[in-house]
């Protein structure tokens, strides 16, 4: 392992990544910097399911970084009770609960927001943040489409805050070593990256009408979406399926894969062409209703075997993207039985082939293998899934975009990617050629048309931010 030491020697973790000033920031300090010392007082919108996550991991920095969980924000009030118990019980904070994000945004004892909505609200609850003065820490993707990522890019940039993605692998020190790996030259000059989603999942069903919840405040939940009669199908968690309101799997778990193919390839910048074929496999879609009981599965929703189901978007789906020089980025959506991948068995990973080996990715684990031989000359020895969150708060105190692991102009990069495979898809799988420094396909009208979406009034994401 003598040639990683030496790697490590040479590298410099804390300056790994695409530097944030490359890509169009300046490097002048955000506004209204909180000192080492001032309490951040955060809300939080979007408590079900991966927000329950934020919920601890932001009372766990309650001590260490001064951080107060003070409000909780969602449009289904029946998880209020456990979500404030747990904060509660963790900080001993009696936190407000909101159904209402403008009541959030207008409190200025709030200095953070964290978005954990559904895709379809990252965008106007990202840009109404940043109007109200409040810094952004929002899920991944960053946007529900291309169009709207730009928007929230300005933005940060017009009202001078913070806004962080979720893309939690930006701070896990054992992946930041294997990027740095493979931008020292680690595997030869890198010319292809493949990003690997292989999630098996069973049917969720079929979208059928039914009975608002009463806890449910259901026109503020569709916000921007074109309002259709409330289905459970299409509810919680379900949403990821539908277009109005998702991005299927390539553009739930997708966008961590795809973002660090993007960081491996030293991209900074738009492909010129994608190219997606796919389709939902596996389901018996002549089936007039479901004939396997009922189970739950992640998510806390039901799944029904190969039962028919009424999602949108594709269970599989192949994608090859090209840049400029002609460097290519792969992607595979797998959402039923299949190999693995790699000599790690990657699943949910990546895998970067160069002229002198290829380097995979798993969760936190990376080796990189020399051509034809099967024991790794480099790779992870420590057990670190880094603090994302940390992270944040450590720019905020700082006052400083460069600090941040996965500024917004990241994330919106890096969400672009899986919104013009599904975009490929979705026109039949045709190539589409990107002409990045104007943010429009070329010579395509529908394809145009999918950059961005027609808005629910008052819920629109404006022109000019």
């Amino acid at each position: 392992m003598s040639e990683r030491r030496n790697f490590i020697k040479k590298s410099a973790l804390g300056t790994t990544g695409i530097m944030i000033g490359a890509m169009g920031f300046s490097a002048k300090s955000y506004a209204s910097i909180i000192g080492s010392n001032d309490r951040i007082n955060l809300g939080l919108v979007g408590i079900r399911n991966q927000g329950y996550v934020h919920v601890n991991a932001w009372c766990d920095l309650k001590d260490s970084h001064n951080v107060r969980l003070i409000t909780l924000c969602d449009t289904d009030e029946q998880f209020f009770a456990s979500r404030t118990k747990t904060v509660v019980d963790k900080t001993g904070v009696m936190p407000k609960t909101e159904w209402d994000i403008h009541k959030v945004l207008n409190d200025k004892k709030i200095d953070v927001i964290s978005i954990v909505t559904p895709n379809h609200w990252h965008a106007l609850a990202t840009i109404w943040a940043c109007q109200a003065g409040k810094h952004v820490y929002v899920e991944k993707p960053a946007s529900h489409n291309i169009w709207e990522g730009r928007k929230m890019v300005e933005a940060s940039q017009k009202y001078n805050r913070l806004v962080q993605v979720g893309h939690n692998n930006r701070s896990n020190a054992n992946v930041r070593e294997a990027i740095n790996f493979l931008h020292e030259g680690g595997i030869g000059e890198v010319y292809m990256a493949r990003g690997l989603c292989y999630k098996k999942r069973d049917s969720f069903g079929v979208a059928e009408e039914g009975a608002i919840p009463s806890t449910l405040h259901y026109d503020r939940w569709l916000g921007p979406a074109p309002y259709r009669p409330y289905s459970e199908k299409r509810g919680h968690y379900n949403w990821h399926w539908y277009w109005d309101t998702g991005n299927g799997d390539t553009g739930n778990q997708g966008p961590h894969q795809f973002d660090i193919a993007r960081w491996g390839l030293s991209k900074n910048e738009h492909p010129v062409s994608v190219y997606a074929r796919g389709g939902i496999y596996g389901f018996q879609g002549s089936q007039s209703s479901q004939k396997t009981p009922g189970y739950e599965v992640y998510g806390g929703v039901n799944a029904y075997g190969s039962d028919k189901t009424s999602q949108e978007t594709p269970n599989t789906l192949s994608a090859i993207f090209k840049y400029g020089d002609d460097k290519m980025l792969e992607f595979e959506t797998r959402g039923r039985s299949t190999n693995t991948e790699g000599k790690l068995g990657i699943e949910v990973g990546n895998i970067f082939y160069g002229s002198d080996g290829h380097l995979e990715i798993k969760g936190g684990t990376w080796k990189a293998f020399r051509e034809g031989e099967n024991e790794a000359f480099a790779g992870s020895e420590r057990e670190d899934d880094g603090n994302h969150y940390a992270n944040f708060i450590d720019a905020m105190r700082s006052g400083t975009a460069e600090t941040l692991n996965c500024d917004i102009n990241e994330g919106f990069y890096s969400a672009a990617l899986p919104h013009m495979a599904n975009i490929s898809y979705r026109l039949g799988g045709r190539e589409l050629k990107f002409l990045g420094q104007y943010e429009k396909f070329e010579n395509d009208s529908e394809a145009n048309a999918m950059l961005t979406r027609n808005y629910r009034s008052p819920y629109v994401v404006p022109d000019i931010v």
